[in-house]
C-alpha cells in the first residue's frame, strides 16, 4: 500500500526537514541528522568521541484494507497502517573483531532520560506540531501507540533502544486510472514537499510506474423499470 509508504516518508520528512539538511542547522531532535529510512545507523556515522550517539530510524512494518462494513460498497474502505520508529543511543561495538553499530547496554539512569527525550521529541513533532500537519495528512487519526525498550530480562540486560509503534487509520490508495501518476492522497502530499526533499524525490521516481490507462468509451445506457404487472 503505497499510503503506508508515503506515512512513513512524512514522518521523515518532519523530523528531518529538509530546511534542516540544507542549513546543517535548526535540527527539532537529537539525534539531528542521524535519521534513516528502513535500516539502521552504519558505524561510520558515529560520533566514537562521545558516550553514545542519538539516531533514529523508520519503518513501515503493517498494512491493510478492509471493507468499512459488512454491505459496504467496494470502494468504501478503510486502511491502517503501523509506522515503527527504532530510537536508540548507538555505539560502536565489536565482537570477534568485526565492529557494529548497537545500541548502548548497561544501566545509565541519564542516558535513559535523554532516550526518554528523543522519543517524546518525535511523537510531539507528528501529533502536535505545526510541521506534523503534513504527516497528517495522510494519518486520519492514532489508534494505539506502544513503546517497547529492547531488552533480554532473563539474562539482566537492557540497551537504550526503544521501539515506538503508532498503530495509524490512513487514507486508502485511490488511482486515477485515466491520468495515471501517484494515486491520492500521496499525489497531494508529493505537491506540498519541499522540491527539494528526499520524500519527494522518492515518491517522484515511484510516479512513472503507474502509466494512464485508456478505458473504453460507454457505448448505451439501459434502463429497466422492472417486469410490468397488470390489476387484478
Amino acid at each position: 500500500m503505497l499510503a503506508a509508504e508515503a506515512m512513513r516518508l512524512a514522518a521523515i520528512e518532519i523530523v528531518l526537514p529538509t530546511a534542516a539538511v540544507m542549513s546543517k542547522s535548526g535540527y527539532p531532535t537529537l539525534a539531528e541528522e542521524l535519521v534513516y529510512d528502513s535500516r539502521a545507523a552504519a558505524i561510520e556515522d558515529l560520533d566514537r568521541t562521545a558516550p553514545y550517539t542519538p539516531v533514529l530510524a523508520f519503518y513501515t512494518v503493517e498494512s491493510g484494507v478492509s471493507l468499512r462494513g459488512e454491505h459496504a460498497a467496494a470502494g468504501d474502505t478503510v486502511a491502517d497502517a503501523v509506522l515503527e520508529i527504532v530510537a536508540e543511543l548507538a555505539v560502536v561495538a565489536s565482537e570477534g573483531g568485526e565492529e557494529f553499530s548497537d545500541a548502548l547496554a548497561g544501566d545509565d539512569p541519564d542516558a535513559r532520560l535523554v532516550l526518554a527525550a528523543l522519543c517524546a521529541q518525535v511523537r510531539r513533532l507528528l501529533e502536535r506540531s505545526q510541521q506534523g500537519g503534513l504527516w497528517r495528512r495522510i494519518v486520519k487519526r492514532i489508534i494505539k501507540t506502544e513503546m517497547q525498550t529492547f531488552a533480554a530480562p532473563q539474562i539482566g540486560l537492557r540497551w537504550h533502544r526503544v521501539t515506538i509503534r503508532m498503530h495509524c487509520e490512513i487514507a486508502d490508495d485511490d488511482f486515477d486510472m485515466p491520468v495515471g501518476g501517484l494515486p491520492q492522497p500521496i499525489a497531494s502530499l508529493f505537491d506540498v514537499l519541499p522540491v527539494q526533499s528526499y520524500a519527494r524525490a522518492k515518491l517522484s521516481a515511484l510516479a512513472a510506474h503507474f502509466a494512464p490507462e485508456n478505458l473504453p468509451d460507454l457505448e448505451q445506457v439501459r434502463v429497466s423499470t422492472g417486469p410490468v404487472t397488470t390489476g387484478l
